[in-house]
């Protein structure tokens, strides 16, 4: 069949807050770009951000000390210049949201209200009740469907146009969801992934169901690495059994999590900070309450969260959507009485390694040309091992703006490469073979089966038997995967078709994560191995750079932690 391809010089993949951003600033700099996106952008899970996102606006903070608290709450394998640059130009990204449109609440004074978060110096978290990730997506999606954006949503990119001698991205590969007769070459000057992130490789998570790290996948298959795999984050508060979040901000705005004996069991984790430790620690409190005995809950896997001491007045000012929630899902009303909770996976700390530009990295020293990376899906490594509540939006939504600029910049030194129909076959044969295929295995069962082993073994806690376990039902599920039967034959909206594809992928960055969080042996922020406690700077002070073969093995090397001007020290709360 005849494959058209469309000439432009930018793509952009995804349309959350990184890939509205960028694509913006393409439009608005003369560039013609398109937006592919497998969902509508108002649909991106940008948009599932509740409390805040970060800025030293109030006079007695500082960018100082919102950059020492982000690399410290990174446990030191942040990139300094990169988390300088963000910090420093946060409030310019806060008005430049501000000026858009974007309703921030506001104090008495008509000043942006700021919340307090885990591990920051000072209350800076710019917010919108408790929906500022909805609030700026649909600011962003609105101005830049405004300045001519042209967004083409239920497309779905299943591959890049690489060209692997002179390490060149072309373009990209894709399919319109409504029909898969239509399949198309985006071929482009240059092309940014803002995919999202990878914590649907676990049972229990936050994550939308379309949020299943595709791009990940598809760059490690052209032999591109992904950097510090093993750095997942979970939020401490998930309602229990659904892992849906209850934000941060219910404990920035003065939540108590208590455990079967009625105590602030955090006073012997974090004593200075308590509930507004970092979130790796609070996480792993959290768990070993657990484990010790001390849950709450009929199948006692969870602790609560006391809110009703703030008053009905406060939580529907503050927090009416998590009200909502945990009347939704566990039928708790936060007004009258604490809710449950328990550590969900949450965000990816890892991804696609970035230089500061957002230009992804070939190798350590090498980038590839006209390929670009922002948002969750990207490791330009701001958040290190661990990250800073309301630094995810704000990474998103800076880094989206900056590499658009970057781009727009880069665009008069790219040629636009020549591609052929050739370069869609990959995905043709991909999509036949999952029709075709009559074998017995269930695409649900397999996805089910990895994300309960990822939440047993390479969970919040991990051991070297735990992992290697982990490593060899991963293999014995991509076995099991050749044998899949899709009962959807059709090619009008297939989405068992999609999940299949989906699966691959996360089958593909499973092996990365377990790989990763067998290489070090140590604890750091997300990544706690209980068989190496303590944190080892002497070892691994270091990213890890990750390599799949086409055989699908994984192997691993480092590259160096840019440093500056904050001394690495022990990381106390």
């Amino acid at each position: 069949m005849s494959i058209p391809i469309y000439t432009y010089d930018a793509v952009v993949v995804g349309a959350g807050l990184a890939g509205n951003a960028a694509a913006m600033e393409l439009q608005n700099g003369g560039a013609k770009v398109v937006v592919l996106t497998k969902l509508h952008p108002l649909r991106s899970h940008s948009g599932a951000a509740q409390g805040g996102i970060n800025a030293a606006l109030d006079e007695k903070d500082s960018i100082d000390l919102h950059m020492f608290d982000t690399i410290k709450g990174s446990d030191y394998l942040a990139d300094q210049d990169a988390v300088e640059l963000m910090c420093s130009k946060a409030p310019e990204t806060i008005r430049w949201a501000e000026r858009m449109g974007a309703a921030f609440s506001r104090t008495e004074k008509g000043e942006i209200a700021q919340r307090p978060f885990g591990g920051q110096s000072h209350p800076r978290a710019c917010f919108a009740k408790d929906r500022t990730g909805l609030t700026l997506l649909q600011t962003t999606y609105e101005q830049a469907h405004r300045a001519g954006v042209n967004f083409l949503d239920e497309w779905y990119v299943a591959d890049i146009v690489y060209d692997d001698e002179t390490g060149k991205v072309n373009g990209v590969v894709a399919f319109n969801i409504r029909n898969l007769e239509e399949k198309a070459i985006f071929r482009a000057k240059s092309v940014m992934f803002a995919t999202g992130g990878y914590a649907r490789a676990f049972k229990i998570n936050s994550n939308a169901h379309s949020n299943t790290g595709d791009g990940l996948s598809i760059v490690a298959r052209h032999g591109l690495p992904l950097e510090d795999m093993e750095f997942v984050q979970f939020h401490p508060s998930g309602l229990s059994g659904s892992g849906v979040l209850i934000s941060e901000a219910a404990r920035g705005e003065g939540g108590l999590l208590l455990n079967s004996e009625g105590k602030r069991f955090m006073e012997n984790y974090a004593p200075a900070k308590m509930e507004l430790a970092p979130r790796d620690v609070v996480s792993r409190a959290i768990i070993n309450e657990i484990r010790e005995g001390r849950g709450v809950g009929p199948r006692k896997d969870a602790v609560y969260i006391d809110l009703t001491h703030l008053g009905k007045e406060k939580i529907m000012e503050r927090l009416p959507e998590l009200r909502d929630l945990a009347i939704t899902f566990l039928g708790l009303d936060m007004i009258k009485e604490p809710i449950l909770i328990s550590a969900t996976a949450h965000y990816s700390m890892g991804g696609i390694p970035t230089d500061i530009r957002g230009q992804v990295r070939r190798s350590n020293d090498e980038m590839v040309e006209g390929f670009y990376a922002a948002g969750e899906c990207a490791c330009v490594s701001v958040h290190g091992a661990n990250r800073l509540g309301a630094n995810s939006v704000l990474e998103a939504l800076f880094f989206g703006r900056h590499v658009g600029k970057e781009m727009l910049a880069d665009l008069e030194k790219i040629e636009l490469a020549d591609v052929s129909e050739d370069q869609a076959q990959t995905m043709i044969d991909e999509i036949d073979w999952i029709i075709k295929n009559n074998g017995t295995e269930s695409v649900t069962a397999i996805r089910d089966e990895l994300q309960d082993s990822m939440t047993e073994n390479a969970g919040v806690f991990r051991t070297e038997e735990t992992l290697k376990e982990q490593l060899k039902i991963i293999r014995d599920l991509r076995e099991r995967f050749k044998n899949i039967r899709i009962e959807d034959k059709s090619r009008l909206f297939n989405t068992e078709l999609q999940e299949a594809i989906e699966l691959s992928h996360m089958l593909d960055y499973s092996t990365f994560i377990v790989k990763g969080a067998l290489f070090r042996e140590e604890s750091r922020g997300g990544h706690f191995r209980e068989d190496f406690p303590t944190r080892d700077d002497d070892r691994f002070l270091k990213h890890t750079m990750a390599y799949m073969d086409t055989r699908g093995h994984v192997s691993i090397d480092t590259m160096d932690v840019t440093l500056g001007r904050f001394e690495v020290k022990e990381r106390t709360y």
